[in-house]
């Protein structure tokens, strides 16, 4: 089956009991059972929750994954893959991450005895096999990254990652599975924040975990049971509720995406342009190859930090607020905001940058707020 079919229908039969065509929210702590060890499947929902279940063979299937888990948040989801490490244990991680990943990794992990290192986008492409030569357990990517939308050739990092018996994790929040699918392309664990744009209507927090790997997936069944960061039945009804239009909606948004960026190009506030779709993208090329668009996620610098604050602080139409993906467009100014974290670090956002999330709205409409506010930015 297609893409948008799976969507709708994947994990999500007609309730056998009343037919009920959508998936009902199961919002029970424990099931019956017919006796000591005899159930219908579930036991205690920390376990197993039918709501979750099917959300998690939903995703899994348009993931291309064989097994799904699904979490309270993004961060729950990447807290539990860390889990899969032992104190000593080497993770090299893209440099552009998102911030809470970075929090994680330096504040949690790193005084735990986990070491933690980074290399640059770019690098991954020519320097990786060098960076692996000190033992490595994780190698953990983005592409693209948050915020500033570099790229990363998953299929080819996996390669030289696999050859040095490292374990590879994208975060793929920012494509979506729509988009671009990681383990398609040889990663060993995909990542998300179902917040953003597989829930898609900023209204529920969720995170998820998919593989191939049979005995990955033992492994993170009994750390997800054991953590107990589970996602809920109504938040699980939320995020599959958003599954079903996922492709319609990111390919709106990838339109307004593009008029945005266009708009960007041609105004005298603005220094330079992220966006993997411009042909001047330094990872253009390969996001073209492993992506079947580009996104709806538009960086840019402006021409100082006052220029960006003024900017963020005019729009009407982008909300500025933190997170991205729903059908409400926003705008950030990432150093203070979702990146704040790295502000006392060498990979510290520019702090003249500035992070769009394009929504569902009239893609003219946004484009003429966006005017407006550059054209009020000067100083």
């Amino acid at each position: 089956m297609d893409f948008e079919t799976r969507a709708i229908h994947a994990g999500q039969e007609p309730d056998p009991a009343t037919g009920a065509v959508t998936v009902p929210i199961y919002a029970t702590s424990t099931f019956a059972q017919e006796a000591v060890g005899r159930h219908k499947g579930y036991e205690y929902s920390r376990s197993g929750n039918p709501t979750r279940r099917a959300l998690e063979e939903c995703l899994a299937s348009l993931e291309g994954a064989t097994h799904g888990f699904a979490f309270a948040s993004g961060m729950a989801a990447a807290a539990t893959a860390t889990e899969l490490l032992r104190p000593g244990d080497r993770v090299l991680a893209v440099s552009d991450v998102y911030g809470g990943t970075h929090r994680l990794f330096t504040k949690v992990l790193q005084p735990k005895g986990y070491h933690f290192d980074t290399i640059g986008s770019e690098a991954v492409t020519t320097l990786l096999d060098g960076a692996l030569v000190r033992p490595t357990r994780m190698l953990w990517l983005e592409s693209p990254t948050n915020p500033l939308l570099s790229i990363v050739d998953i299929a080819r990092a996996a390669a030289t990652a696999h050859a040095r018996g490292t374990l590879v994790v994208v975060d793929n929040t920012f494509a979506t599975p729509y988009l671009q699918r990681p383990l398609e392309l040889g990663a060993d664990l995909v990542l998300h924040s179902t917040t953003k744009y597989l829930g898609g209507h900023s209204d529920v927090v969720g995170g998820f975990l998919g593989t191939r790997d049979a005995e990955l997936a033992e492994r993170l069944a009994f750390l997800q049971n054991s953590l107990g960061a589970v996602a809920g039945p109504f938040d699980s009804w939320l995020v599959l509720r958003g599954l079903k239009t996922l492709a319609v909606r990111m390919q709106q948004q990838c339109a307004n995406a593009r008029a945005v960026v266009a708009r960007l190009r041609d105004h005298p506030q603005v220094a330079s342009v992220l966006y993997p779709g411009l042909p001047d993208h330094p990872g253009h090329a390969v996001a073209a190859r492993q992506m079947s668009d580009f996104g709806a996620m538009v960086s840019f610098r402006a021409r100082s930090e006052a220029a960006a604050l003024r900017i963020v602080a005019a729009t009407r139409l982008f909300t500025l607020a933190e997170s991205l993906g729903g059908v409400e467009s926003l705008v950030e100014h990432p150093l203070r905001m979702t990146h704040a974290s790295t502000a006392d670090s060498p990979h510290a956002v520019p702090a003249d940058l500035v992070r769009l999330s394009v929504g569902l709205e009239s893609g003219r409409d946004l484009v003429a707020d966006l005017g407006r506010a550059l054209d009020g930015a000067w100083g």
